[in-house]
């Protein structure tokens, strides 16, 4: 039975990039991305195509052992819908998307979008607001979706994290989704700003970045960094885009994410759901930030490549070549330094045959081959505290797809250098936080109306993160953490220890100070019978004097 996996998208990018997605899922399955109806099955792709007459017209059923219903359900008229909720603060791309290349695709019940359509401004408080405000209409969408699947495995998230919408708005629902849905998985497909070149125009994203990212520490299971200027550099070096324009590096974004859930969508006989995805991938639960490779690229045509394929000149594919290919840095979608520094703590591949031939015609013996030299060569480095964890899946190809290609490959592997991204951030943070600079429109929100300690806090996760990271590369990791607790709980007991004294001696002293008080108040109050009575008094002063105080 299938596990099925909404996907939410939320903000400007992330409907940007979903709606890629989803183009790049219709073109997998044999699916119109207009209105969600089924292609005919093209020949030799190890399929059968029926056609059928309902109350609603003539349908078409490709028999192409696939797993459409994990992100698409079938609607009463036999089209084909996703599992998707489209979520903005401004309604101009998602309506664009639905007024123009998705009008009868996606279900116009789960579309979102601000009655005011001001947007979010890049405020991350704003954002993060406007989500609590609009929590019910939210989550009553995804009940609906929820209860519309037999068998929910999780969520899919997809968002930027410098803005405000996808940063604010994501941070708010990954909150309150392991509330809805403490037993769900939950990953992100988050994109990380450029922190080189310095070409955005939004001052504030290290402030927008640093809360979204505390969120994704603490909230998410699993997080695939879409890194930006990685991005970019894969467009000009690789693929020789002199000037690559946003559908570009979405396109490279829908080649990842769909290649990331190809073993759910075409089972095999492991990494059929998603937990079995990431089980190997995330020994423990802080370091659960994933890097991506892919090889070899090809992105579709577009006006400006005069109608060809845009694809890096390889003539070759074998599985030892990809599989060696996956691992080098330009291939790498995160701009941090895998070959040089810091070391894996695992490993996926998945490999796939050309597609259009039916059955997998990979030999599994060329992946152990593979796997053996490069085990000789010694050329990755794994953490010294636990196996070299190098998972291979064998994934069939699409059959609605031509590749000129035999082989291809995506690689998903948690690094240690992932620490090199978040010290950049919190490099660019600290620039702006210790001027205090543009911090007027976060003092304007509820959340930082009275102090501007979540800043502080949200610094703190990040910096425990980067040294969490670091630490795997050392192998005392196992130990990670328990000095800091020991040394915690001592000072504690000491701490304990010396409040217990102090308070000890504070009620002697206050009992003292009482008895000494005391007195005088009593013959304030008192005087008269102090006169005629002066030698009980006298003879008793502390306990007359408490009684009367």
């Amino acid at each position: 039975m299938p596990r099925e996996i909404i996907t939410l998208q939320v903000g400007q990018c992330g409907n940007q990039i979903g709606g890629e997605f989803w183009k790049q899922l219709c073109l997998e399955h044999g699916i119109n991305p207009g209105d969600g109806t089924l292609k005919e099955v093209p020949p030799g792709g190890g399929g059968t195509t029926t056609t059928t007459t309902t109350n609603f017209g003539s349908a078409t059923t490709n028999m192409v052992d696939d797993r459409k219903d994990v992100f698409f359900y079938q609607s009463d008229d036999d089209r084909y819908t996703p599992r998707a909720l489209l979520m903005d603060l401004e309604p101009r791309v998602v309506l664009h998307k639905l007024a123009h290349s998705a009008q009868k695709l996606f279900n116009p019940e789960n579309v979102f979008c601000s009655h005011d359509g001001g947007g979010a401004g890049n405020n991350w408080a704003s954002g993060y607001r406007q989500g609590q405000e609009f929590h019910e209409q939210v989550f009553d969408m995804m009940d609906r979706e929820a209860d519309n699947s037999d068998s929910l495995e999780g969520f899919v998230l997809c968002h930027s994290i410098a803005g405000g919408t996808g940063s604010g708005m994501g941070s708010y629902l990954l909150e309150r989704l392991n509330d809805h849905f403490p037993k769900k998985l939950v990953q992100t497909y988050s994109v990380f700003p450029s922190w080189q070149d310095q070409q955005s125009d939004v001052v504030v994203q290290p402030y927008n970045s640093l809360l979204t990212l505390k969120r994704l520490t603490l909230n998410a299971d699993a997080v695939v960094v879409l890194d930006n200027m990685a991005l970019n550099r894969i467009a000009v070096e690789r693929l020789r885009i002199t000037n690559p324009t946003v559908d570009h590096l979405n396109s490279l974004v829908a080649t990842i994410m769909a290649a990331s859930t190809t073993t759910l969508r075409y089972p095999s006989y492991m990494n059929n759901d998603l937990i079995g995805l990431l089980a190997t991938l995330i020994p423990t639960p802080r370091c659960h930030f994933l890097m991506t490779g892919y090889t070899p690229i090809e992105l579709a045509a577009d006006e400006d490549s005069g109608g060809e394929l845009l694809s890096v000149g390889i003539r070759k594919t074998t599985v030892l070549d990809v599989m060696r290919r996956l691992t080098q840095p330009k291939n790498v979608m995160v701009s941090a330094n895998t070959k040089n520094s810091g070391c894996y703590i695992s490993m996926l591949n998945i490999i796939q045959e050309g597609g259009g031939r039916g059955n997998n015609s990979i030999d599994p013996t060329d992946i152990h081959k593979a796997l053996q030299r490069i085990r000789d060569k010694s050329s990755l480095n794994f953490i010294p505290w636990g196996p070299a964890s190098v998972q291979v899946a064998l994934a069939r190809k699409s059959p609605f797809v031509q590749t000129r290609h035999k082989v291809s490959g995506f690689l998903l592997a948690n690094h240690t250098s992932m620490a090199e991204l978040f010290d950049r951030l919190l490099t660019q943070y600290d620039l702006i936080k210790k001027r205090n600079a543009f911090l007027d429109p976060y003092r304007r929100e509820p959340m930082f109306a009275d102090s501007l300690d979540e800043f502080d806090h949200a610094r703190e996760t990040v910096q425990n993160l980067v040294d969490e990271y670091r630490a795997c590369e050392r192998p005392d990791y196992v130990n990670f953490g328990f000095s800091t607790l020991t040394a915690a709980t001592s000072n504690n007991n000491n701490n304990n220890n010396r409040s217990a004294n102090t308070s000890t001696a504070a009620v002697a002293s206050s009992t003292m100070t009482m008895g000494q008080a005391a007195t005088p108040l009593s013959k304030q109050h008192h005087h008269q019978q102090q006169q005629q009575q002066q030698q009980s008094a006298q003879a008793q002063p502390s306990s007359s004097s408490l009684r009367s105080y």
